[in-house]
């Protein structure tokens, strides 16, 4: 009798567990299902027209990164980034958006959408990456020091201080947060290639993807 409801405990566990798994895997395919139909439906999602680019219109693949610019895992990756760029150098069109999780990021992201208007976006992306653990440490962060930094990347820093003021910038940032909203991100850096969410993170799954795309 005890071997028979120990038995019974022992199924109704396992059964249990497999009905999770596979309410989880099933959430997982209903995510993905619905990130492909937004990427058909609604592509300004992933691309606005005001979002900072590089590489040319027409590419095949269309990688779009969220980024948090006080994200130590952005930092690390981005030279990744840079690498992919280069590799399918002319064939990806990267497209950077914001996901602001940390105290200082609405201010670095102002800082970084003020710098386009210099032509420096990208030297004062590699800057804010350099310093983070200075400016950004999470135990002590001193945004502050980030304007003793941006001379290396040759803007006008009062200029800077001017232009990051301007409600376009905070309607721009304020539309990507709310685009963060609608497609669930979690993390940064996020990243979608043509509309397709990279679900196992890593250089090579990134890589992998965009080869897929670029040989359809």
């Amino acid at each position: 009798m005890m071997n028979s409801k120990k038995t019974l405990a022992i199924l109704s566990v396992l059964i249990l567990g497999l009905g999770f798994t596979l309410a989880v895997m099933m959430y997982k395919k209903s995510q993905k299902t619905e990130t492909a139909e937004m990427a058909q439906t609604h592509s300004d999602v992933f691309v606005r027209d005001y979002a900072m680019t590089q590489g040319p219109d027409d590419a095949k693949v269309v990688l779009v990164e969220f980024m948090d610019p006080e994200c130590e895992s952005c930092k690390e990756f981005s030279p990744y980034v840079k690498m992919i760029m280069s590799e399918f150098d002319g064939k990806v069109k990267l497209v950077i958006r914001y996901a602001l999780f940390h105290p200082n990021a609405m201010m670095m992201a102002k800082i970084l959408e003020a710098s386009r208007r210099q032509n420096k976006y990208w030297e004062v992306l590699e800057v804010l990456f350099k310093y983070q653990p200075q400016w950004g440490s999470h135990h002590e962060p001193k945004p502050e020091l980030v304007w003793g930094f941006l001379s290396e990347a040759g803007v006008n820093i009062d200029q800077i201080k001017t232009d990051m003021n301007d409600p376009v910038i905070q309607a721009n940032i304020d539309q990507d947060q709310a685009d963060v909203a609608k497609l669930g991100i979690r993390y940064t850096p996020t990243f979608y290639v043509n509309g397709k969410p990279l679900e196992d993170f890593g250089v090579e799954q990134l890589k992998t993807m965009i080869r897929t795309e670029i040989d359809k």
